[in-house]
């Protein structure tokens, strides 16, 4: 699929290497409770970090998504059988690690009828009957449009709905195939239309050849939504295979998004080169 020059990695794009105890207790926690995290997945780059600070994406409803997007590492193919008792897991697991923020995401399972939405409500209850005083945020598919799919995670009250166009729409054929630009911003709308007493976050990718008046004009729909925080971060192919890397974005853009988000009106914008969806979110709610 990339048959485009190799490009060398900047200096910005260095991974600072991170351990300790705290990275050994996560890992022996996610063990010990059989939980897949989008850390691991999604090789995301700063999963070395985040679990040094005691801090993990949960992934649930299996690690095989049903989508093919170019961009994503995580497997694709069949749907597999949902463990009943992950919900009561991940609850075990936020209580062990003292987690005070949590996020939760999922593969895409167009597969089930509701698309998941109802496990990720069981998920949510669960930690909060164990752990009533951690936020949860969650990551969540766009359910193929289907309002009562959405509207089962809204009543279950999680502090963040979470829900990435990941890119602007002119590449949507090449990087989402399966999924529509609208239809993302929708969801999002949908949620600040039936409650006040959620956020909602967005998060896209740059370096895929997309240009700066594209993401800038897709910052302007996410606002129309109504978004309340946003995440732009750099893509990095996962192997030869994905979509290419058309560009290293130097961290100078990234000022400029993050300066023209918060004029825009989000309450709050990480954007660089290692910022992922769920990277320092407390933070990000805390500000």
């Amino acid at each position: 699929m990339n048959n485009r020059p190799y490009l060398k990695k900047p200096e910005w794009l260095r991974i600072k290497m991170q351990g300790g105890q705290n990275l050994n207790h996560v890992q022996k926690t996610l063990d010990k409770f059989g939980l897949t995290t989008v850390c691991d997945e999604a090789s995301c780059p700063n999963r070395m970090e985040c679990f040094s600070k005691s801090t993990a994406t949960f992934m649930i409803l299996g690690s095989v998504c049903t989508r093919g997007c170019t961009f994503c590492d995580i497997a694709t193919g069949a749907g597999q059988i949902i463990d009943k008792l992950e919900p009561k897991h991940i609850a075990d697991a936020v209580k062990a690690l003292g987690l005070k923020y949590v996020v939760v995401t999922s593969v895409t399972r167009d597969d089930l009828p509701d698309g998941g939405a109802f496990h990720f409500a069981d998920v949510i209850r669960e930690i909060q009957k164990t752990s009533p005083s951690a936020a949860i945020e969650v990551l969540i598919p766009d359910f193929k449009g289907n309002r009562d799919a959405l509207n089962t995670v809204i009543e279950a009250k999680p502090i963040i709905i979470n829900h990435n166009i990941e890119t602007v729409p002119r590449l949507y054929s090449e990087v989402r195939p399966q999924a529509k630009y609208e239809q993302s911003l929708e969801l999002l709308k949908r949620v600040k239309e039936t409650t006040d007493g959620i956020y909602t976050k967005s998060g896209m990718m740059v370096g895929l050849g997309e240009t700066q008046e594209e993401v800038l004009q897709s910052l302007k729909d996410l606002r129309e939504a109504k978004c309340d925080f946003l995440t732009i971060g750099q893509y990095l192919a996962p192997s030869k295979e994905h979509h290419p890397v058309i560009e290293y974005v130097h961290p100078d853009v990234f000022e400029i998004y993050k300066k023209a988000a918060m004029e825009m009106g989000f309450k709050d914008a990480a954007c660089g080169p290692l910022v992922r969806s769920s990277y320092k979110a407390h933070e990000m709610l805390q500000d």
